[in-house]
Order: C-alpha cells, then structure tokens, then sequence
C-alpha cells in the first residue's frame, strides 16, 4: 500500500465529515438564508416527538433501528471475521461457556498452542473477566457468536435512551439514542469485531440512568438496574467499571444521607436491600468463576496471564514485574518485550507520556466524536452553568483522569462512560439549539445538521462500498485469510493439524494464527506453533488420526505443505497440486 492510499485511508473520513460540517454551518449562516423552519423538518420533529413521549416504545425502536441497520448492510458490509488477539481469546470463552463450561483443563501438549491473552496453566481459557465471553456464547448458541455483539449493542443503544430518559426530556433522550446507533452501531470496531464493549457501555447507561430515577422515585426496580450494571461492569471492565461505580456512589450516599430521602424502612425494602443482595450474589458467583479459573476466588485470570508472560504493569506508577519471563516462542517474545514493554516503559517518562497522552485523546476524538458531533462541545460553557449537569461534567472529567494512568489504551476503556459523553453531547444540543447570531435564530438549523450529517455518512460509507470507492479500509473486517482457509480446511474429510511457521519479519500487528476451540482434541482444526521437527514430532505422534499441515502465512498465496501419509494422499491436496 503506498503512503498516499494509507494516509487516504486514515484520514478521509475525517476530512469529508469536517467539509460537511464546513458546508452546513455556511448555509445556517448565508445572509439570505432566512428560512429557519423548513416544513420537511417540522413534519418529522413533530411525528419524532410523538413516539418520544411513549418512553418504553422509543426505547425499543431505537435497539430495533440498531438491529435492522447494520443486520440489513450485512449483504454489504458482511459478518466481521476475529483478527486482533483480544478477540480470540473472547472467543475461547464464549465457546467455552457454549459448552455449558466455566474452563478447558490444560491440554497434555499446551505448549504447542501456547497463545496471546490466553491461559494455559492452571486452566485453559481466555484471561478476560467472562461477560464479554458470555455474550458471544449467547451469540453462539443462536448461529454465530457475532449475533451476541449486535444484540448487546442494540441493547447498548436502547440502555443510553432510556438514561437519557432519567435526565432530559423525551424527545431529546430519543435523539441521543438515535445518535448512539449512526455513530455505534454501524460501523467502528465495536460493533464490528468481538471485543462487546457494548456490553460495558450498556452497563454504564444502567448504572447512570438509575441515579435520577432513584433520588425521585425510590423505587426497586431502578436499584436492581443500578445494581445489575455494577455487576455487568465489574465482570466486563472491571477498574474502568469500579471508577464510574465510585464516582456515581457520591452522589447517591450524598442523597441517601440528605434530608430528601425517604423514611428509612422504604430506603431499607426499595434501595439498600435490592441493590445489596444483587451484589453479594454477583461478588460470590465472580469469586468462584475465579476460583475455577485460576484457583482462586480472588486472583483473576488476567493477572495469571501476566505473571506468565509479561513484565509491564497495568498502571503507569507501577514499576515492571521481575524477572524477566522465559519465552518459547520469538513471536511472543517480540510482541511482549519489542513492542508491549518497549510501549510501557516509554509511557513511563513524561515525554512518552505527553505523546500517548495526546494519542489517547486524538483516538478517543475520532472513535467518539469526529468534526460532527464536536460541535455540541461548543456550548460546554452553557452546559456548566446547567447546576444539574455539573456532576456528569465532573464525573466525565474525573473519568477521563483515571484513564490516563493506564498504560494503555482503546476507545472500549472508555465504554463504561459512553452514557456520560452522550449526556454531556445532546444537553449541548439543547443549549445550542437557542443560539441568536445577528439577531437570527440559528441553533435549530445546527442542530438539525447534526443528525443530518450522521445518516449522510453512513450512506455515503455504504455507498462507497458498493462503488469501490477507497475512502477507508476494506470491508469484510478481520484476519479473512484465516477465515477463509479454515472455511475450506473444515469441508475437507477428516480431522486437521496445522502447524504454523513464522518467518523471522512477523512483527504485531500481523495478525496471530494459532488460536483453538475450547476442545481441542474434538475440534476439526487444530492450530499449533513450530518447535522444532523433534517437538513436532511429539505433537504429531499425540494427534496420530489427524492429517498434519504446515503453514509459512507470509508466503504468498497461502499454501499447505503436508507433513504426514495421510495429507499428502488427501484428495483436495491431490487436486490443488493438479
């Protein structure tokens, strides 16, 4: 790819979207525009604030709208394929939990299938907390674990109306919905991989949007939500999550101990109790999903995986875990000590920690905002004058704080405050929306440009697609290489091995092939790393029924050179070589 087709590609987007922007602020403003109430607009604002006062049902059709929208595109923009290590190791999970399984034992030969972000020892499973895995498997069992991703982002969607619900009016909740699904739940990684950090955002909208609703009403549903997210969360994000939960329990002791309460026995029954024992019973099923993972009920998975393999620390004041570990494979020590300890140790000094910093901010900006939905944050001044709107403002900046001590970073560490950021985005609409310029008013035509801009993107994404037109990465996402050779491996007769062997370039971000299903020994493929003909030897003696491969994925076009009688003597690879 040359440097101007990749900068096109990363950039365009962007550039697009701000001459819209550009286009639409400089039609609001011509002096002969005096047309502020377009009749098309006035028609749809007002069958669009009919269906916001029905509540529940602008909650649904806003999930529904996510569902249909990128359901329909998928003849275009197709099912997403795994390719980052995260990924993979989710996957593992949800095929784990398929199974009606907590965790895999070691297998008897782990070595060769030693993977990224995946525990070997003292079980076999991802080193994720579990909801992002249930999800997926929920997904699973319905056809394919991606169905999971775009049911809980639908929900994700109608989660953050219904929070907007608790803190402005309708029609305005209903719009911050419909934002959430043109920015969300189309396209970006979120919705279109199997990272589920909708899941986390989803939790996030449950927690905050119970806030308003309980200091009003005291009621136990709304405290079982609130409760529900807190568990949601620490079983997904759990140090993002534990933030926002803090942050949110400030306000909510600050009311619990005020004079506006409720008598005690109604806090004790509606309040405290639901959101109690949701809790405890969380904490308990955390602590021993932990306990079959890892051996304990208070060691999680993660930090397993990281005793084993690295030496970087979560939190840039940690100093790195000593001694260095002992790798079998260079691929894994280039990924942990070439790139992930070299990125940690210079987040470490303030130089490096400025200019992550400033990448963090410049990801997040294109993630979540883009020049469109900046223009909300013009009115942050009218915002903070808004007495209600100081705590999300506060607690999104106190949010924003606890992330840039993490070493590292991607826009799903922020999902558990999605619903903060949308607050704080349509409660900018709200005050923008009375903007006089000359003595015009023009805020409603802004603001209108706003939604208007975002369905025109999304049209002209998909449109580009279609045409061919590069003004992005391609679409299918994913590691479709490897999809697409295992599609072919497992219509072939028998059971397969193959044996993957890097060259010495293979540097992250080329994708990682060895990655297996929760049972190895039953699954069609099985994926393993070279070590040498006499380990191989061992790996191939122990799966002796199976046809043995050997892959080099940077020769291209992929092929398979066969290792065993019985692949050379396979009929497909017979037919190949004719």
């Amino acid at each position: 790819m040359n440097p101007w087709e990749q900068w096109l590609r990363s950039f365009a987007l962007q550039i697009i979207e701000l001459q819209l922007v550009v286009l639409a602020v400089a039609m609001i403003l011509w002096p002969g525009n005096t047309r502020t109430k377009p009749s098309a607009f006035l028609w749809l604002e007002n069958h669009f604030g009919r269906l916001a006062r029905k509540k529940t049902l602008s909650v649904v059709v806003v999930g529904l709208t996510a569902i249909v929208l990128r359901g329909g595109l998928v003849p275009i923009l197709a099912v997403p394929e795994p390719y980052y290590h995260d990924e993979f190791s989710y996957l593992l999970a949800a095929d784990t939990f398929a199974h009606g399984r907590l965790t895999n034992p070691t297998h008897p030969m782990w070595k060769h299938f030693e993977s990224f972000h995946i525990n070997q020892r003292p079980t076999y499973m991802s080193m994720y907390p579990p909801a992002e895995g249930m999800i997926l498997a929920a997904g699973q069992l319905l056809g394919h674990p991606w169905l999971g991703n775009l049911f809980v982002t639908a929900l994700m969607c109608s989660a953050l109306c219904w929070m907007l619900q608790g803190w402005l009016p309708p029609a305005w909740a209903l719009l911050g919905g419909m934002l959430a699904v043109l920015r969300l739940g189309v396209f970006g990684y979120w919705i279109n991989g199997y990272w589920c950090a909708s899941i986390a955002a989803f939790a996030g909208a449950l927690v905050l949007g119970a806030l308003p609703r309980l200091k009003r009403n005291a009621r136990a549903p709304d405290a079982m939500w609130m409760a529900l997210g807190v568990a949601i969360l620490a079983n997904s994000r759990p140090y993002e999550g534990l933030v926002l939960s803090l942050i949110v329990a400030v306000p909510l002791l600050v009311w619990l101990a005020g004079p506006r309460r409720p008598r005690f026995p109604i806090l004790l029954s509606h309040v405290i109790t639901p959101i109690v024992l949701i809790l405890a019973i969380s904490a308990v099923a955390t602590g021993y999903y932990n306990y079959r993972v890892t051996g304990s009920p208070l060691r999680m998975g993660y930090e397993v995986n990281r005793s084993f393999y690295s030496r970087a620390r979560y939190f840039i004041w940690q100093g790195p875990s000593l001694p260095k570990p002992t790798y079998r494979f260079a691929v894994m020590e280039n990924f942990y000590e070439r790139t992930e300890f070299k990125y940690y140790s210079d987040n470490r000094t303030l130089v490096g920690f400025l200019k992550q910093s400033w990448a963090k901010i410049a990801w997040y900006w294109r993630f979540f905002l883009n020049p469109v939905l900046t223009i909300p944050l013009l009115a942050l001044p009218w915002v903070w004058r808004d007495r209600r709107m100081r705590f999300p403002l506060l607690a999104l900046g106190v949010f924003l704080l606890a992330l840039a001590v993490e070493t590292w970073f991607r826009p799903h560490y922020f999902a558990p405050a999605t619903c903060l950021l949308y607050l704080v985005l349509v409660q900018g609409m709200r005050h923008l929306k009375h903007w006089h310029w000359r003595g015009r008013l023009l805020g409603p035509a802004l603001v209108r440009a706003v939604p208007v801009i975002c369905l025109f993107m999304v049209v002209l994404r998909v449109s580009a697609i279609e045409a061919h037109v590069i003004i992005e990465d391609p679409w299918p996402r994913g590691n479709i290489a490897r999809a697409k050779l295992l599609r072919t491996m497992e219509t072939w007769p028998g059971q397969h091995l193959v044996i993957v062997r890097y060259g010495p370039a293979h540097r992250f971000p080329d994708p990682e092939w060895v990655y297996n299903a929760a049972d190895i020994d039953s699954a069609k493929m099985v994926w393993a790393r070279d070590m040498g003909e006499r380990d191989n030897q061992e790996l191939m003696q122990y799966f002796r029924e199976r046809k043995v491969w050997a892959l080099c994925p940077e020769d291209l076009p992929l092929h398979l050179e066969p290792l065993s009688p019985s692949a050379q003597n396979d009929p497909n690879y017979v037919r190949a070589l004719q």
